[in-house]
């Protein structure tokens, strides 16, 4: 049997698994990677950690080949491909701006990597804007000025790490988002590349080209030795022997970001099809066919995803904090023990008792783009309950996806016939009706609840020859269920009270 290892790298976590060549789920193993918050608006990982992470939750899913114990992991199976049938091949899928920047000749990253929650940068895009680069930033990467995105991080970093600048100028160092960081690391410093979705986030990126662009890396001051070399999607990207887990080297095959990953898993293919991603933020993306137009208010364009040698653009706008309200509320506050138990407590009492949450953990993304203002919770009264926060919290993901779907509804003149939605918080029954309900659409889910590794799988397979076109591949995407809208008469009211609660930090 021939086996596909799909890497989802998160925000959170990294997770391998393991797909026979039918796109059958046999495995899965994940691994939480620690979050360093040195200073207020600083979000920091440790790319090593995310490396060796992978390491082990690849060698766990690939012991599952030589266990007889269906999904169970055999931890003692041997730790080498020579104890294991079939072949394998890797494709990846990951956070994007999250960058690191590391000495090419040592390996060594010059600091922890600086994710894309990380708001250090905004003063160097406050002068950008004051400077009137605005314009110029939009029409070539499609982007707002915005430390959300990598270039802001890689300058930071090399105008405030002692030696950095000068290393970057003598073609020490190199830059990449997580994937190129995984892919260097897994081809032994072979291999410096990225995909053309990852590269779309950079802010360096040239959507109209695909190619690196001068004028922006001059902007930034970021020097071209730095950047990796840009593939297509379904791309082949090197050999690896995954830390000599395997006696023989195995393909790397097929590479885009996360949302990107969604896009294709849910197979929207088609101009005007889009999809909303539930994780630790949210993206809600619409395939807008094969030219880059320019996004409208609050939106970005971005490379939706490039495969058999075309290129698709998507509308995108992106929530920075949706699952991660989730996590802090039961790893910081403690109110519960996992975020599978507010479901239970938000439904326990009717509404949500006038209490707004916004989420704005490290600001707010699109369409607002206010990456200086903080969280807030507005309507506490001595009646508030821990069951009304829970509630609110829920809710707050489903505003923040109606603020960016009605913004694409007037942009194409219609609204959307569905939302294709993957992610945890799909399981959260509230949620996804509460979240049709707002949006006066259908939300569809599918039998694949990881989109973004599984659409990484479909573009190793167009990679390797597997499939030759998307029509093969349609008939892959299950619906398990269709939650259709229910009329209630406190849509506007409540969508009212989300809007104020904003406009209060935003003014």
């Amino acid at each position: 049997m021939n086996y596909i290892i799909a890497i989802d790298q998160s925000t959170s976590a990294t997770k391998a698994m393991l797909f026979d060549e039918q796109c059958h789920l046999l495995a899965r193993a994940d691994k939480e990677h620690r979050q360093y918050y040195p200073q207020t608006g600083w979000v920091e990982h440790d790319a090593e950690e995310i490396f060796n992470n992978m390491v082990e939750v690849i060698r766990q899913v690939v012991a599952h080949t030589s266990s007889p114990k269906g999904n169970t992991i055999d931890s003692a199976a041997s730790n080498s491909s020579e104890a294991v049938g079939g072949a394998f091949s890797l494709c990846i899928t990951n956070q994007r701006e999250t960058v690191v920047v590391w000495n090419r000749h040592t390996g060594k990253p010059i600091s922890r990597a600086v994710v894309w929650q990380d708001t250090r940068g905004k003063d160097i895009c406050n002068q950008l804007r004051v400077d009137g680069q605005g314009p110029l930033v939009l029409e070539r990467a499609g982007l707002l000025i915005d430390p959300n995105f990598s270039a802001p991080g890689v300058k930071w970093l090399l105008d405030n790490i002692e030696g950095a600048r000068e290393a970057a100028a003598s073609g020490d160092l190199l830059m990449g988002t997580i994937d190129t960081w995984l892919v260097w690391k897994l081809t032994g410093g072979r291999v410096h590349a990225t995909d053309t979705t990852n590269a779309s986030r950079t802010m360096l990126f040239n959507i109209h080209t695909l190619q690196w662009d001068d004028d922006l890396l001059r902007l930034f001051d970021i020097p071209r030795s730095m950047m990796p070399e840009v593939k297509a999607c379904d791309a082949i990207y090197g050999e690896t022997t995954v830390e000599g887990l395997f006696a023989e080297p195995i393909t790397i095959a097929g590479m885009l970001g996360d949302s990107h990953g969604a896009l294709v898993g849910q197979m929207c293919f088609d101009e005007g099809m889009g999809k909303v991603t539930y994780g630790t933020g949210s993206s809600v993306m619409v395939n807008i066919g094969e030219k880059p137009l320019p996004a409208p208010d609050g939106l970005v364009t971005s490379v939706g995803f490039s495969a058999f040698g075309k290129t698709w653009y998507g509308y995108e706008g992106n929530i920075y904090s949706t699952g991660a309200t989730l996590k802090w509320i039961a790893d910081q506050l403690q109110l519960v023990g996992h975020p599978k138990e507010m479901e239970a407590l938000a439904t326990s009492v009717a509404d949500n008792g006038g209490v707004y949450i916004v989420p704005a953990f490290s600001g707010l993304g699109a369409p607002w783009w206010q990456s200086g203002v903080k969280g807030a919770v507005f309507g506490l009264t001595f009646a508030t309950t821990k069951a009304h926060f829970l509630r609110a919290a829920l809710e707050s993901i489903a505003y923040q996806i109606k603020d960016l779907v009605d913004v694409m509804a007037r942009a194409t003149g219609a609204p959307l016939k569905e939302i294709a939605a993957d992610g945890g918080p799909t399981k959260n029954r509230f949620l996804m009706q509460f979240q049709a309900d707002m949006l006066s659409t259908p939300v569809v889910c599918t039998e694949v609840e990881d989109a973004s590794a599984f659409g990484a799988v479909l573009m190793n397979g167009f990679a390797r020859g597997l499939w030759q076109t998307f029509d093969e591949v349609a008939p892959l995407r299950k619906v398990t269920q269709v939650i259709q809208p229910q009329s209630r008469p406190d849509v506007t009211t409540l969508y009212d009270g989300w809007r104020r609660a904003v406009e209060q930090l935003i003014r």
